[in-house]
């Protein structure tokens, strides 16, 4: 009766871990090297595990996650300089990978540096974000979490999208919310559009934009259609991200100088030149032609490596 019940417990356990488990697998690390070292640097130890417990604690979705299924990304948060008290400035990296179908490799996602990254800060203080109050009580306070709330449903939604056919749309709207109600205050920028051409407004705007569409086609071409055949079938996989890059080309004549093209190609070369390096040769010509043009400081690279 007792092994009975132990095991019943332990299914119990089993069962609400598992319906708990969060999304994301992320490893933050905050840099504060260029800080004065007259700065306590346990402060920004404690800042490191709030927002990892922010990211990995919290369930952004409602969807179950096994452990095996978290998304796995990276933040880096590079302090630059004290603005005031409490008062910091630095620039944010962000990667997330997601795995490839029968392998063991991790195809990137997102290879991005956000350089506005203001905030307020004091050791300790909550770091809390609420959907409904992305403002919070202190812009200054509330921007970081809004900042990496934004990120955790930028990930959570490109891999969505990567395995279904705009998969991500509904936490594309969840960060287009924040980017809507974001804290507004001294130093604080990259939320709006005349903010830069590369921000977090423009990213938001990119996907989720009816005129854009055909960005999801592209992602899921390129992941789902594409990365994961490479094993079973690689001539198919070939073909499927040719024709998302064909895609990709035409959206950047039609859009020039827009964020997502240079976004998605990020940190890209080393993954499409071994994809093309064993294809047709006129594939390999026609993967030279589109990558010159589409990512056009990598040119010589791929002309030395598919030609």
């Amino acid at each position: 009766m007792k092994v009975v019940k132990t095991i019943c417990i332990f299914l119990l356990v089993l069962v609400f871990s598992s319906a708990k488990a969060q999304e994301l697998q992320a490893r933050v690390t905050v840099l504060s090297n260029r800080v004065a070292t007259t700065v306590d640097r346990k402060i920004f130890a404690t800042l490191q595990t709030q927002l990892t417990n922010l990211l990995n604690n919290r369930k952004w979705t409602s969807d179950v996650y096994k452990p095996q299924e978290k998304i796995e990304c990276s933040f880096i948060v590079n302090i630059e300089s004290i603005v005031e008290t409490n008062v910091y400035k630095a620039t944010l990296s962000i990667q997330a990978a997601r795995p490839v179908f029968g392998s063991s490799y991790k195809a990137s996602m997102v290879n991005f540096q956000d350089p506005d990254v203001t905030f307020k800060y004091q050791e300790f203080q909550p770091l809390e974000f609420n959907e409904a109050r992305v403002q919070g009580t202190d812009a200054g306070t509330a921007n970081l979490p809004a900042i990496f709330a934004y990120y955790a449903y930028m990930i959570i939604g490109l891999d969505y999208d990567s395995f279904a056919l705009k998969g991500g749309e509904a936490y594309f709207r969840k960060a287009l919310n924040i980017v809507n109600n974001a804290p507004e205050g001294k130093g604080i920028q990259g939320w709006k559009m005349f903010d830069g051409l590369r921000n977090r407004f423009w990213l938001a705007e990119n996907l989720t934009n009816a005129r854009n569409n055909v960005i999801h086609d592209i992602f899921y071409g390129y992941y789902r259609n594409g990365l994961d055949h490479l094993i079973d079938n690689e001539v198919l996989a070939q073909s499927s991200i040719l024709a998302a890059l064909i895609q990709l080309q035409t959206f950047a004549q039609d859009n020039q100088n827009s964020m997502i093209q240079q976004f998605f190609l990020q940190s890209k070369y080393t993954e499409l030149s071994g994809i093309f390096k064993k294809a047709k040769v006129a594939d390999r010509v026609k993967a030279v032609e589109l990558l010159t043009v589409l990512d056009p400081t990598n040119a010589p690279k791929y002309k030395e490596a598919l030609q």
